[in-house]
């Protein structure tokens, strides 16, 4: 039976994820009109594009490329961002994931240094390796986003280098143009030991 690209609700202390739907939108218009001041290389809308924002994510839904999440802070009941697995890449059986990418992430300001962050990420690797099997895990982000990669870093993903002019840039101004690209991932193999890290770190918030 052919894989189906499709997150289901992952739920933990902090945030629970929730498919991406038109009805997160008014919470998420909110959201996004916050300190905007880590948002330099992301792609996040304003809030009068929120509705074309999530079109445009379901759009990749139906193309089978992405699952999308909203992330519901759980002390306030808000969708106070969104993240997603993307870019999945199947087995030669076709029934079954080899790898998958964690990514188009963004998180209102004043959820970051929550924890809620952290959580997400334990949430969708979990789900990857525990539910879906995978071999690997990959995040990527703009090589100049010192804030991205060092949060990215601190989940225990391994930094695998820069790939020049590897995708299309997010940032502001920067439309049409190509940026480079830092590239970290997790296997199978390392898991165990990642997962063990970001237990601890959440421990360390609760």
């Amino acid at each position: 039976m052919p894989f189906v690209f499709k997150g289901p609700v992952l739920e933990g202390e902090l945030v629970r994820l929730e498919p991406l739907d038109h009805r997160h939108a008014a919470d998420l218009a909110v959201a996004v009109e916050e300190d905007r001041g880590s948002y330099l290389y992301t792609w996040v809308p304003r809030a009068a594009e929120v509705g074309a924002y999530i079109d445009a994510h379901l759009g990749r839904v139906a193309a089978g490329t992405l699952a999308p999440y909203v992330q519901v802070q759980k002390a306030t009941g808000r969708a106070v961002g969104v993240t997603s697995f993307w870019d999945p890449r199947l087995r030669e059986s076709g029934d079954a994931l080899q790898a998958v990418e964690v990514g188009f992430t963004w998180l209102a300001a004043s959820a970051q240094g929550t924890g809620v962050n952290t959580e997400a990420k334990y949430l969708l690797f979990r789900h990857a390796f525990e539910h879906w099997n995978v071999a690997r895990l990959d995040l990527k982000t703009d090589a100049r986003n010192a804030r991205s990669r060092a949060a990215i870093a601190k989940t225990g993903a391994r930094f695998e280098g820069v790939l020049r002019n590897w995708s299309r840039s997010w940032a502001p101004g920067e439309d049409g143009k190509l940026r480079d690209s830092a590239i970290f991932s997790v296997t199978d193999a390392e898991w165990p030991e990642c997962k063990e890290g970001m237990l601890g770190r959440l421990g360390r918030l609760g």
